[in-house]
C-alpha cells in the first residue's frame, strides 16, 4: 500500500559532503520526509548545510531539518550513510576499501545503538563490500541493510541507450548487475525499449543492431565515474537522486524494483556477499530479490563479479 503523507517519516544522513548534501537537497525538494537529521565528523559542516537548507523551506513542503549527533537518529525510518573518503583520480572504488572500512566500523555500531529499528542505506564506495561489512557489524536482518549498488550504473545505462536510440530514458528498461565497479554486468539479453527488445527496436529507428557498438556504450557506462572525477573531481547529483528513489520507495512503501546491493543467499550460486540484482524495495527494506532469466554468459559474469568482491574482502581480512 502506498502512503503519500510525510508524517513520522524521519531520515538521517551521516556525511554531509557532496553526495550527502545533494541527497538532502533532493529529499527536501521532494517533500516526502517530516524530519531530516544531518551528522558529520565536521560538526560545523553539518550546521552550515542545515542552515542553507532551512533557508529554502519557504519554497518547499514543511519539514524539520537539524544538525545533530548519533543520539538524534532515534526514530529514523532510514539512515543514509555517505561518510568516508572520496575516490581520487585514477583510483578504483576497491582502492578505497581499507580506509573506508575502518570508518564504517566506527559508524555502524553507533547507528544501531541509537536506532535499532531503522533501515541503513549505504552509498560510500566500494559500496558492495561496505554494505557487507555494515551488515555484519550491525547484526540487523539482511533486508534492513541496503547498498545503493548499481542504481546509478543502471541509470547511466538507460540514459545512454535512450540517447543512442533517440527515446525518452524512462522508456528504456535495462539493468546493470553485480559489483558497482569494474566487474559489473550489463544484461543485454533483457534490455528493451517500451517492451521491444533492442534487436527488434533498432530497425524501427533505421538502425542496424550492432553488439560491438553496444559494448562500447557499456564501457562508457562502466567508466563514467572516472570520466566525471577527471573533469570535476566527484560525481554527486545523479547518485543523490538515486538515493532519493530508494528512500522514497521505503517511506512510501512503493515496492519499486531497483538495482540495489543486498546479501546474496544462493542466487545464481552466489552466497555470503553483497552485490546488485533488481530487488523490490518497500517499507521493510528489501522485500524480494528478483531472479532474472539471465543467459549463461551473464550468469558467469555475475559469479565472477561476486568472486572478485570476495577475494578483495579476504585480502582486507588477511
Amino acid at each position: 500500500m502506498v502512503t503519500e503523507n510525510n508524517h513520522s517519516q524521519k531520515v538521517g544522513i551521516i556525511g554531509t559532503g557532496l553526495v550527502g548534501s545533494s541527497f538532502a537537497y533532493a529529499l527536501m525538494q521532494r517533500g516526502i520526509a517530516s524530519e531530516l537529521v544531518l551528522i558529520d565528523a565536521n560538526a560545523d559542516k553539518a550546521v552550515g548545510e542545515m542552515m542553507d537548507l532551512n533557508h529554502g523551506l519557504s519554497f518547499t513542503k514543511p519539514m524539520k531539518i537539524m544538525a545533530g549527533n548519533y543520539s538524534d537518529l532515534v526514530g529514523s525510518k532510514v539512515v543514509v550513510i555517505t561518510a568516508g573518503t572520496s575516490q581520487r583520480p585514477g583510483e578504483t572504488r576497491l582502492d578505497l576499501l581499507a580506509r573506508n572500512a575502518a570508518i564504517f566500523r566506527s559508524i555502524i555500531p553507533e547507528v544501531v545503538k541509537h536506532n535499532p529499528g531503522g533501515i541503513i542505506l549505504i552509498a560510500t564506495n566500494p559500496v558492495d563490500i561496505l554494505t557487507y561489512i555494515s551488515l555484519k557489524e550491525s547484526n540487523l536482518p539482511p533486508e534492513k541493510v541496503i547498498g545503493s549498488g548499481t542504481i546509478l550504473d543502471t541509470a547511466r545505462f538507460r540514459f545512454l541507450l535512450g540517447q543512442y536510440y533517440e527515446v525518452d530514458t524512462r522508456s528504456v528498461h535495462s539493468y546493470i548487475v553485480g559489483e558497482h565497479g569494474d566487474s559489473e554486468i550489463p544484461l543485454w539479453s533483457m534490455a528493451n525499449i517500451g517492451g521491444v527488445r533492442l534487436q527488434e527496436f533498432a530497425p524501427l529507428k533505421n538502425k542496424q543492431y550492432d553488439q560491438e557498438e553496444m559494448n562500447k556504450l557499456f564501457i562508457s557506462v562502466r567508466d563514467a565515474a572516472y570520466e566525471i572525477i577527471k573533469r570535476k573531481g566527484a560525481s554527486y547529483y545523479a547518485i543523490g537522486l538515486g538515493l532519493l528513489s530508494i528512500v522514497e520507495s521505503i517511506l512510501g512503501n512503493y515496492r519499486s524494483v531497483l538495482s540495489i546491493s543486498t546479501l546474496m543467499t544462493g542466487q545464481y550460486g552466489v552466497r555470503d556477499i553483497c552485490l546488485s540484482l533488481p530487488s523490490v524495495v518497500g517499507e521493510n527494506g528489501v522485500e524480494e530479490i528478483l531472479t532474472l532469466p539471465m543467459n549463461t554468459e551473464e550468469q558467469e559474469g555475475f559469479r565472477a563479479s561476486a568472486n572478485k568482491l570476495k577475494a578483495t574482502l579476504d585480502n582486507l581480512h588477511s
